[in-house]
C-alpha cells in the first residue's frame, strides 16, 4: 500500500471516508453530532493537519490519517476494507514519518482504543468530554 499527499479536491471525498468509518465504529453519535461536525472537518480540520490518504487501485480514497504536533489527529477508514491494513499502514507512516507519537481516542469506540493499545499506545489521561464539550469521554494515549 502506497501512502499518498492528499490535496483540497480531495476533502469532500475523504469527508465520505469519515462518514462511513464514523457510522461504523462510533455507534454512540448521533445523525445531528455528523451533520454538527461536518462543515468543521472539512473547513477547520483538514486544513489544520498534515493529510495523508490510501487509495484504492480505482484511484478512491480508501483511507486517510492527519497528524498536527506529533499528535495523530484523526484516523479513517473506509467500514468494507478495515481489517485490511490500512489504518497500521496509515499509522505506522504517521509514526516514522510524521513524528506522531500521541492520539486522543473515543473511549465509547473500543475497536480504535485496542487498535492503538495493540500499536503499542498507552491511555496517560482521560477527559469526560471532547474538544467541543460533548459528552463523548476521550482517552489521550502516547506511545
Amino acid at each position: 500500500m502506497i501512502v499518498e499527499n492528499v490535496l483540497p479536491k480531495d476533502y469532500a471525498e475523504m469527508l465520505n471516508v469519515w462518514e462511513n468509518s464514523v457510522r461504523a465504529t462510533h455507534d454512540f453519535i448521533t445523525d445531528e453530532d455528523i451533520e454538527f461536525f461536518k462543515p468543521i472537518i472539512i473547513e477547520q480540520a483538514f486544513p489544520a493537519v498534515t493529510l495523508k490518504c490510501v487509495r484504492a487501485e480505482s484511484g478512491s480514497i480508501v483511507g486517510f490519517v492527519g497528524v498536527h504536533e506529533a499528535k495523530i489527529e484523526m484516523l479513517f477508514v473506509l467500514d468494507e476494507i478495515r481489517g485490511q491494513g490500512v489504518g497500521k499502514t496509515l499509522l505506522q507512516h504517521a509514526l516514522e514519518s510524521l513524528n506522531a507519537t500521541k492520539v486522543d481516542v473515543n473511549e465509547q469506540n473500543p475497536q480504535a482504543v485496542g487498535f492503538y493499545q495493540h500499536m503499542g499506545f498507552h491511555v496517560v489521561s482521560r477527559s469526560p468530554v471532547d474538544d467541543m464539550g460533548k459528552p463523548f469521554p476521550i482517552l489521550h494515549m502516547a506511545l
